[in-house]
């Protein structure tokens, strides 16, 4: 097994739950205020540097998921080839949404702008809807994710590339992810509780496969 390649893959799973959980967490979501679209326009126009900051990281984990996929694909396409194909194009599918979502983050940027110098009520319905599209957007690229990600999750072991019970862990939790996220796109109620057993999986693995790579 290359040794190279299976660096890259675990620094690109690493890497791409790094990008993107700071990238929201902490450059995005703080400056959203639920139901308040005004006040989050306030917000989003008096932190600007931390909200572009946010779309850099957000687009370096779109890059970093094609990039991951490629990878994957690499390592599955002798277990099936067309699952692996399949599994590849939702990821590439999955960074375009997201790569979408950052643009209607940084209309709603420059949207914010505007409504602080001028006070325009008007300005609100627009970033009311933009801010909905950037919600779809990132909610609805959940569903390619979770079905390139079962599809990779359960090869992986096949190549040995992670063991069984890793394997497991993501197929038990992906699909929460992959059922839970756009339908609270839609406004169904899902608990944030079952989103959690999925989170470390992306960073644990991503590391294990960098350890994995060093030993080699």
């Amino acid at each position: 097994m290359d040794r190279k390649s299976l660096m890259i893959l675990g620094i690109a799973l690493f890497t791409q739950a790094t990008t993107s959980l700071i990238g929201g967490a902490i450059f995005y979501n703080p400056f959203v205020i639920e139901g308040n679209v005004a006040a989050t326009m306030k917000n989003m126009a008096g932190n600007i540097p931390y909200l572009y900051s946010g779309i850099l990281l957000q687009i370096i984990t779109a890059m970093v998921i094609v990039v991951l996929g490629a990878s994957l694909y690499h390592f599955t396409k002798h277990i099936n080839k067309t699952a692996a194909i399949i599994a590849f194009g939702f990821y590439i599918f999955e960074a375009i949404l997201h790569t979408f979502g950052q643009v209607f983050v940084f209309d709603l940027v420059e949207i914010s702008q505007t409504f602080s110098q001028s006070g325009d009520a008007s300005l609100v319905i627009i970033g009311q809807t933009v801010l909905t599209a950037r919600k779809f957007a990132g909610g609805i690229a959940m569903i390619p994710f979770g079905l390139g990600a079962i599809m990779f999750y359960y090869m992986l072991p096949k190549a040995h590339i992670i063991p069984k019970w890793l394997a497991i862990w993501g197929l038990i939790t992906v699909p929460f992810i992959l059922v839970g996220i756009p339908l609270s796109v839609f406004g169904i109620s899902v608990p944030f509780a079952l989103f959690v057993p999925y989170v470390p999986w992306e960073f644990f693995t991503g590391a294990f496969i960098i350890i994995k790579s060093c030993q080699r």
